[in-house]
């Protein structure tokens, strides 16, 4: 059965804060090179020293919007069913939201379209040394963390996703402190037009205080979990499994 989602109408009761909340080249970034080269521990001390992870990302106007948005990693997913799914314009493609939480659900690309949406102006920072502004809108995660009825012993949300790299399903995991950050979405539309595929579509997650491979695409499943240790490679993430990257990637 398919969840309905809060709506926009009554979003209002309850939400509270929850809704009020060009390229340039970045490779010579002390932050990048403290995420690419330290180890996760430490980078992550270092971040809460001089960071406040509860602040907002910077946000722009439509005037800096980058004039092309770049397509990065899987440009369409290798699986039939994805193929279904595009096939039909995601009418049957469905979230499901499991794990630690009261009330598993699955919920229909409509369904979000229709929830309340944040739209957000901000710059997508990659390690390829390559950044770009684009106007982001989608679901706040954490409400749909709230309407599920999320465990308080629940640590983790993991992203599952369409696509695989290298024969290995892809995924990435953020803590609770980036979960219900305000800049966190469930994003459904680029610029004001539905996800291009090559963009992530249906949905894909928006992580604004991170870089730019924490931002999963293609996501179609998202799980609460306790601990890392027991899924895929145990550190959170296709690329922390397979590359080595740092779990923890905040800018």
């Amino acid at each position: 059965m398919t969840s309905q989602l809060i709506t926009r109408r009554n979003a209002l009761i309850g939400t509270g804060g929850l809704l009020l909340a060009g390229c340039d080249r970045i490779t010579a970034s002390p932050t990048v090179k403290r995420v690419l080269t330290l180890g996760e521990k430490a980078t992550m001390s270092a971040q809460r020293l001089v960071t406040d992870r509860h602040a907002l990302a910077p946000e722009f106007t439509r005037a800096d919007l980058s004039p092309v948005f770049r397509v990065n990693g899987t440009r369409s997913p290798n699986d039939g069913g994805y193929a279904a799914h595009v096939a039909n314009g995601f009418a049957d493609w469905r979230l499901e939201v499991g794990g630690m939480v009261a009330k598993p659900s699955r919920f229909s690309l409509a369904n979000l379209r229709a929830a309340p949406a944040r739209t957000q102006i901000t710059r997508h920072d990659c390690v390829e040394g390559w950044s770009a502004i684009g106007e982001w809108s989608g679901v706040p995660l954490g409400l749909l963390l709230r309407q599920v009825g999320l465990s308080g012993n629940a640590r983790y949300i993991v992203f599952h996703c369409a696509d695989t790299l290298e024969g290995k399903p892809y995924y990435e995991s953020i803590d609770m402190v980036d979960a219900f950050h305000p800049q966190t979405i469930l994003a459904h539309s680029l610029n004001r037009q539905p996800l291009s595929i090559g963009h992530g579509a249906p949905l894909r997650l928006r992580v604004e205080r991170q870089l730019g491979y924490k931002q999963a695409k293609y996501v179609m499943r998202i799980e609460a979990v306790a601990a890392l240790d027991g899924i895929a490679g145990g550190k959170g993430g296709f690329w922390e499994d397979n590359r080595g990257y740092q779990w923890y990637a905040g800018i």
